[in-house]
């Protein structure tokens, strides 16, 4: 024990050994709920590709998550802007926008240009699992006002902590899948 631990909430954590993993990462409060639910991700490319006429280049991550970029850039560079936006969302925190789709899926925007695409017909075969779980899709401490109050959430706004859930997944093991190019696919 350390001579200010005391003070400042208990132990210091217990290093590791060289090459183990540490416990307290990713800095940022995540939620508990990594959904297992397998998202169809060609359908979240088409929709994606969709809601932004075929006018924008996208990066899409591993859980679904879509991210513009300048058109035109190299695979690699694109890979890094995509990376780099992801994390900004991530580090300052996932702030979401739910919007509902003419198509009746649902688009969360973050306060950087990455998004989620809501799939209805994953949503509809899940509910019963997401209403059970919805309130793990919350980061530690994270108090959300509702109209209904704090922390209080109707189907939409359960289906819009679901989708987030994935970004987190993205956020902290970040993995490009597909880069998508404006006009084609």
């Amino acid at each position: 024990m350390g001579i200010f631990s005391g003070l400042f909430g208990g132990d210091r954590p217990e290093k590791k050994n060289k090459g183990e993993e540490r416990n307290d990462f990713p800095p940022v409060p995540v939620p508990a709920w990594e959904p297992e639910i397998e998202l169809p991700l060609e359908k979240i490319i088409d929709r994606f590709h969709y809601y932004t006429d075929g006018g924008k280049d996208f990066v899409v991550l591993k859980h679904g998550t879509c991210v513009m970029v300048d058109d035109g850039l190299s695979d690699e560079e694109a890979r890094k802007a995509a990376l780099e936006t992801v994390s900004k969302v991530f580090n300052y925190h996932p702030d979401m926008n739910p919007r509902n789709m003419d198509d009746g899926n649902i688009l969360i925007f973050y306060n950087h240009p990455a998004y989620s695409v809501v799939l209805d017909e994953v949503t509809r075969e899940h509910m019963e699992t997401i209403r059970t779980n919805h309130l793990q899709a919350l980061a530690r401490a994270e108090v959300l006002m509702t109209p209904a109050g704090e922390n209080q959430f109707d189907e939409h706004l359960m289906k819009a902590l679901f989708g987030r859930c994935y970004f987190f997944m993205d956020a902290k093991r970040p993995e490009v899948v597909r880069i998508v190019r404006k006009g084609g696919g």
